[in-house]
Order: C-alpha cells, then structure tokens, then sequence
C-alpha cells in the first residue's frame, strides 16, 4: 500500500491511503464500466418496451430510466475508487468531499449539470414523454440523462438541453405527465364571413376525430375573437396521446377548412401570424 496526498488548494493537504495500482486492478476498473454500461442499455430498454405496452403508466417506466442511470454509475464509481482507495469510511467521505470541492472550481458546470438532474427526477417538473417547452426550445423528451435532457422538436431534430437550465428557465410542460394532451388550433376566418357557422364546423371536426378525447376530466371548447379584418376560431381539445399532436391539428385543420369553403367562408385577406404549438395570445 502506497499513501499519496491530495493537495486541494495548495496550503491544505489530506493524506489518503491508495492501494498499489496493477494490471488487475485496471481490468477489475474496465470491467465495472462494462457492466455498469450494459445494465444501463439492458435496463433503459426493458422498460421503454413495458411503457409502450403499457401507455396508461408510460411516464412512471420511462421515469425509471434517469433513476437507474444514476443509481448504476454512482454505484460503479463507488467500486472503482474502493479498489484504488483503502476502503475507510471515514477517509472515503473526506476523500468525497475534498475531491468534489476540487472538481467543483474547473467543472462547475458540470456539477450543476448533474444536481439538476436529480432535481428533474426527484421534483419532476417534467418527464421522458413529455412535451415541453424550455428557452427557445420545444419537444418531445426523449431521454433524461446525467448531464443533459434531450428534446425531439416537430422537425425531428434532436436537440440536447443543459439540466442547469431547470433553475434559470421557465419550463412549459404541455401535459405534465400525462399521456393526453391539449392541443390548440386555431382557424382565421374574413371578418365579413359567419363566424357561428365556423364555430360549429370546427367543433364537429375536433369531437369526430380518431385522435380526440372527450371526458369530464378532458373538457373541450371552441371560442371566437374579433380582430380588424378577420376572426380568429380557437378550439381547444385533448388528443388520447401526445404524439398524436401534429395528425390531429393537421387532420382538424383540413376538415375544417374544406367544410368552411362549403359554407362560402373564406380565409382573410390579411392573414395573421399563428403562434408556436401550445402558445396563447
């Protein structure tokens, strides 16, 4: 056994007992990151498989998924420092904290990447499944990992989200973890054309179709607002599962518009800007 000094911050010291380092150890090192890599994969897709045979409980199985990472890889670490450290509580501890404060001036980041991990999976201010908005970014979370959360936008671009950001940003979840969702559509229509009949039509579009669902807990309605030169028909109403977001704004957007045009109502001549999905005005 060979004992070696850490120096922290140059005028303090703490002596702590590593053990001889040999061609075994760094294979019982390799080993551990191995396994612990394979149980992650392994485990990360048993329960994605479960959560998609069991939609009604999809966000408690992928929730699972961020808690096992870390459980798996701060237990990996454990095992690897155990076998280069003398394995005394009492050092180990000091060992954790000295190294961590040393870390902590050059990787703050990091570190603050990783406590707002924990944060997200303990406070849950959003989940794997969920349809967010956080900064300038919205999508679907696909993956909560130790460093950062990853996002699929409408574009299918996957883009990787910070965890720090939990305690700068506003987080908009669009279904705070459950499967449905509300989604907004809204129809611009000529202010000289029968917005009653547009309600109607639009109503009857969104209570027909496959994606909808209608419930005490899951209200819908369609309502009307005057604006200089047009009226703008907004329905709201939740789709039985998120990712069918897109198909049914597209599907009651084109029914509606194709009833309207029977109806001789007609878009405006100015059309207006349509805010981001989930945006109000």
């Amino acid at each position: 056994m060979a004992d070696s000094i850490l120096n922290i911050t140059g005028s303090q010291s703490f002596a702590l007992p590593l053990k001889t380092v040999d061609l075994g150890t760094l294979f019982y090192i390799v080993y551990i990151l191995i396994i612990a890599y394979i149980i992650v994969r392994i485990s990360s897709f048993l329960l994605k498989k479960i959560a998609e045979r069991l939609p009604r409980f999809r966000h408690a199985f992928t929730m699972l998924i961020p808690l096992i990472k870390i459980i798996v890889y701060f237990l990996a670490l454990y095992f690897i420092l155990t076998s280069l450290v003398e394995p005394n509580l009492t050092e180990l501890i000091a060992f954790f904290g000295l190294f961590g404060a040393a870390l902590g001036f050059g990787l703050k980041d990091l570190f603050a990447d990783i406590v707002g991990g924990i944060v997200i999976i303990f406070e849950k201010p959003y989940q794997i499944g969920d349809k967010i908005t956080i900064g300038d970014n919205y999508g679907e979370v696909t993956d909560i990992g130790i460093r950062s959360t990853r996002l699929l936008t409408p574009g299918d671009s996957a883009v990787s989200v910070p965890n720090y950001l939990v305690f700068s940003q506003a987080v908009s979840s669009g279904n705070a973890g459950n499967v449905a969702m509300m989604v907004i559509i809204d129809i611009f229509i000529d202010s000289g054309c029968d917005g009653g009949s547009a309600i109607k039509i639009l109503k009857e579009a969104m209570v027909t179709s496959k994606y909808v669902i209608i419930a005490k807990k899951f209200p819908f309605t369609v309502l009307i607002e005057d604006f200089p030169g047009y009226h703008r028909i907004r329905g709201k109403a939740y789709v039985n599962d998120l990712r069918f977001e897109f198909e049914f704004r597209s599907e009651v957007t084109r029914r509606t518009w194709a009833e309207l045009k029977k109806h001789g109502i007609n878009p405006p001549l100015f059309h207006p800007s349509i805010t981001a999905p989930g945006a109000e005005q």
